[in-house]
């Protein structure tokens, strides 16, 4: 019974820290995590359709930050869960969520629009 909680508290931690690390609650994770991950896929993107490199970047930041609220707010839930007791991830949570990705997504659009984020091949 008692290592179930430990089972719980550990999972839930690394569910909140990987949420943490791709949520935007972090000051550092866009430049070293979020637009790596995201101008990766983009770039795969690119590959098949030039054009499609803004906005499989935008897209790809977006599912980045939305994916590590989600799993921020999962990891903690776990971790507070007491006995049976579950809250779900309400609507109110997602688009809370999706709002803040929307601002932040706003400033990726800004940096690719001046040319500070560019497709490979174009630096």
């Amino acid at each position: 019974m008692r290592s179930h909680g430990y089972r719980k508290l550990f999972s839930g931690g690394i569910l909140g820290v990987i949420g943490y690390l791709l949520s935007p609650l972090s000051w550092w994770n866009d430049a070293f995590i979020n637009i790596p991950i995201a101008y990766g896929f983009a770039w795969l993107i690119s590959l098949l359709d030039r054009p499609l490199f803004v906005p499989a970047l935008v897209f790809f930041y977006w599912v980045t930050n939305i994916a590590g609220f989600v799993l921020l707010h999962k990891g903690i839930e776990k971790i507070a869960q007491k006995g049976n007791d579950k809250r779900r991830y309400s609507r109110k949570d997602f688009l809370k969520d999706l709002a803040i990705s929307i601002a932040y997504t706003t400033l990726i659009i800004a940096l690719a629009k001046m040319k500070i984020i560019v497709p490979p091949g174009e630096f």
